[in-house]
């Protein structure tokens, strides 16, 4: 019978002890505790590093594998019907909830700490849905991988794997290779997550240094209703969709456990993304699906940053005292879907959609998003987590439509 493996060498165990020491250290030495910040952007950025031509390698591999370029088109239509009903949904219930629950209702605005929005604001009211749609098209294919934009790297991959497939056994040799460089990038992600914990340390540490425990309070029953609605979308509206279609949540929730302690450490879905990728193969789904899906959902399924921009929004809302009719929510919703699509799995990209969000709707005053500002850290992590099990869930779905799915695989990696 093989022995379990020890605990001090499992990845989960480390990133756990790493973020409980990176709180306490924020507790006790704020101070210290900041000065800890470039330990973790270091770790995102080694990370950062391999995720384009991962994405790229995984896309084109997947593709030219596929044969069937009609298949292709039937994949990435499937994907994004699922990705706008659930993100929708998602929406929807961060509308309904916080107008039960008026988190924002009777808050003293004006004794409340306010943060410097001016960065945001800016980058916020630069950003449209035109504008959004042509940036997918990168200008330098050089550009995109050089700046790691996760949109035009996809665009540029799906275009060269339908080319690379057209060019049948001629363009075998290339794809050999690029399998084999597939490989050698996935080799250095593992090296990289040996100094996981380190980084979750250093995020985590400079997060609760930085913002400290008192800027929770004011702010603290809109982080529980946000925290508690993500947390009903996971186990109730995912945990369907994982029945409807023939799998537990719990058991792939169980796999992909040390995936959500490095994003709840670091606060990015980003960093789990070339692991993910990997491990979601060996869950069970075809190559192809996976390269296809999760790449995308990157920037069109972003379940949990979709609850937070309803939720924030009408928060803000409430607490200005603007009280918003049926019509101007369904509004915000019609917006919201359209502002969320803009969002990247990086730190601090849903706080740009919500300022993209305010500026568009005209009535929710957009010096609101100082209130926020201070906690937005803290309920990053809870957006990173459900928007990284909203993608893993949607392969699963998009491979199980397509009999793309390899039960004997999926037994093997949940036993």
């Amino acid at each position: 019978m093989p022995y379990p493996k020890a605990l001090h060498k499992n990845l989960t165990v480390q990133v756990l002890v790493a973020i409980s020491l990176g709180v306490l250290l924020g507790v006790i030495s704020p101070g210290t505790a900041k000065a800890m910040k470039p330990i973790g952007d270091t770790f995102v950025n080694l990370v950062k590093m391999v995720i384009a031509p991962i994405i790229f390698l995984t896309i084109v591999t997947g593709i030219a594998n596929m044969h069937d370029l009609k298949k292709v088109g039937k994949v990435g239509g499937k994907a994004f019907l699922y990705f706008e009903i659930v993100s929708t949904f998602a929406l929807a219930i961060g509308l309904l909830v916080v107008n039960l629950t008026k988190p924002g209702a009777g808050l003293d605005v004006s004794s409340m700490a306010k943060g410097d929005i001016s960065a945001y604001t800016a980058q916020g009211k630069a950003m449209s849905f035109v504008e959004f749609l042509t940036h997918i098209v990168p200008g330098s294919v050089v550009d995109a991988f050089a700046k790691g934009d996760v949109v035009q790297v996809v665009f540029f991959a799906v275009l060269f794997g339908v080319a690379l497939s057209m060019t049948g056994e001629h363009g075998r040799p290339l794809l050999d290779f690029f399998e084999r460089i597939a490989q050698v990038f996935f080799r250095i992600t593992a090296i990289v997550m040996v100094v996981a914990p380190i980084g979750a340390f250093g995020a985590m540490a400079y997060t609760v240094g930085n913002f400290g425990a008192k800027a929770l309070l004011p702010l603290g029953r809109l982080m529980l209703d946000v925290y508690l609605t993500m947390f009903l979308f996971v186990c109730v509206v995912l945990n369907i969709i994982a029945r409807m279609y023939g799998f537990s949540l719990w058991k792939f929730l169980r796999y992909i456990k040390d995936e959500i302690l490095l994003v709840l450490g670091t606060s990015s879905s980003e960093v789990a993304l070339p692991r993910m990728l990997d491990k979601l193969e060996r869950f069970g789904c075809s190559k192809a699906v996976v390269g296809l899906v999760i790449p995308a959902g990157y920037s069109f399924n972003l379940d949990g940053t979709s609850i937070y921009l309803s939720m924030a929004t009408i928060f803000i809302a409430q607490a200005f005292k603007v009280d918003l009719s049926i019509g101007q929510q369904v509004s915000l919703l019609m917006v919201l879907m359209v502002t969320s699509k803009g969002a990247a799995g990086v730190t601090g990209s849903g706080f740009i959609v919500l300022a993209s969000t305010l500026s568009a709707l005209k009535v929710v005053p957009v010096e609101g998003l100082a209130l926020v500002l201070g906690v937005d850290r803290f309920m990053s992590e809870a957006r990173a987590i459900v928007n990284l099990i909203g993608n893993g869930v949607a392969t699963v779905v998009i491979a199980k439509t397509e009999n793309a799915f390899d039960e004997a695989k999926h037994q093997e990696a949940i036993a």
